[in-house]
């Protein structure tokens, strides 16, 4: 059985997170990175599958995005300074509905597997404790590569043209973790995000009226020792449908790093925020 049609939170997937990586210090989380996707959560997010079934979904997605030098984002267990991050990936969804009718409502699990390419190019890298931080030039690195299944569960009810539904997901850090490298597509830390979401949704009339708000509780990286911090995520979208294949909306979003990263060098804080940025050596 194929996606139904107004369903679309579906590519609930990890991404580089636009206001992780213009926060400063330890408010980022490791490499930028965030399980929620921000925008998935737009028209019809609360709309369930409309009959017991196993739906499959397949999105790409290519992301461009940059921080400047004055920015510290932390990767692998270094400090990146000026990164500039492109991933083009594909994204594999499917989605049991084994009830529509548990707890009156439906039910939904399912896995996504994500696979690409992300392309990495950093100005400089700090290594070294603090004090003694050495810079060096800059790197590119780029790969082909899996990362972490995640695990989706979902509920939701419907009263005429409202829509309720409570999310689950949870990353999983069993995909490929390029340890040396820079260019990842797996978080390689537990994560588990939790959200709810509301949608007024009339075919009749095309007009659709969604939100969603939710918590993103981060674990730690064994490899690099980093444990990025906790985010709340809030979305609304309006959209107006004109046709069966073109709609007209708006939709916006807002995101928060709600707890400070914590790095290797143990509780008096993240690493990042213990390093001072020295000029580049010739």
């Amino acid at each position: 059985m194929m996606k139904w049609a107004c369903h679309r939170p579906l590519a609930l997937v990890l991404g580089m997170a636009g206001l992780a990586l213009g926060a400063p210090g330890a408010e980022a989380t490791e490499s930028g990175a965030s399980l929620y996707l921000l925008g998935s959560g737009g028209p019809g997010t609360a709309v369930m599958p409309p009959l017991e079934g196993v739906y499959f979904d397949k999105m790409v997605w290519v992301y461009d995005g940059s921080a400047e030098a004055n920015r510290r984002i932390p990767v692998n267990g270094n400090i990146t300074l000026g990164l500039d991050t492109t991933i083009v990936a594909d994204f594999t969804t499917l989605l049991a509905v084994p009830s529509t009718n548990f707890l009156g409502g439906t039910l939904a699990v399912g896995v996504t597997m994500p696979l690409g390419a992300p392309i990495i190019d950093a100005e400089g890298i700090l290594t070294g404790p603090a004090g003694g931080t050495t810079l060096t030039g800059s790197l590119h690195d780029s790969a082909l590569t899996t990362g972490d299944p995640v695990v989706l569960t979902q509920l939701g009810w419907q009263a005429d043209k409202l829509h309720i539904q409570v999310s689950t997901m949870t990353n999983v850090p069993i995909g490929h973790y390029r340890e040396s490298g820079l260019a990842n597509l797996s978080l390689h830390r537990w994560a588990v995000d939790g959200s709810l979401a509301l949608s007024w949704h009339d075919p009749e009339s095309g007009w659709d009226i969604s939100a969603k708000a939710g918590y993103t509780a981060n674990g730690d990286n064994r490899d690099s020792g980093y444990d990025s911090g906790d985010e709340i995520h809030i979305e609304g979208a309006i959209e107006k449908a004109l046709s069966p294949k073109f709609s007209l909306g708006v939709q916006g979003y807002y995101q928060k790093q709600v707890s400070d990263d914590r790095g290797m060098l143990g509780p008096s804080g993240a690493r990042s925020s213990r390093w001072a940025r020295q000029p580049r050596q010739p």
